[in-house]
């Protein structure tokens, strides 16, 4: 099928381009239910569930970190001391003061 799309309008050409982003999601989701079966197919032939192989149940959920550090005026604003530092740890140690500072005791 050859289009010519010199003679299409810009309306056409949209209607179009809708038309293929529309086919192109259909032919992957057609794509991943087909790869989908073929997979349960055969964790069935090896005696299993697809679920049970592919879920991680090994990994533990993580804990939340308790609190390290906290603002010296507002308790409620609170730090683990991992990840990126909150914006009133950056000011007091802008302002010459140290974490140590701001330890829970």
């Amino acid at each position: 099928m050859t289009v010519n799309l010199e003679d299409m309008s810009l309306e056409e050409l949209k209607s179009l381009q809708k038309d293929i982003e529309k086919a192109i999601d259909t032919y992957e989701q057609r794509q991943k239910a087909e790869a989908r079966k073929e997979l349960e197919e055969h964790a069935k032939a090896l005696g299993f569930k697809l679920e049970e192989l592919v879920s991680d149940k090994s990994t533990k959920p993580k804990k939340p970190v308790p609190p390290k550090y906290q603002h010296p005026e507002n308790p409620s604003l609170t730090w683990s001391g991992r990840g990126r530092k909150p914006k009133f740890v950056l000011e007091h140690l802008d302002n010459g003061g140290s974490l140590d500072d701001l330890l829970i005791k």
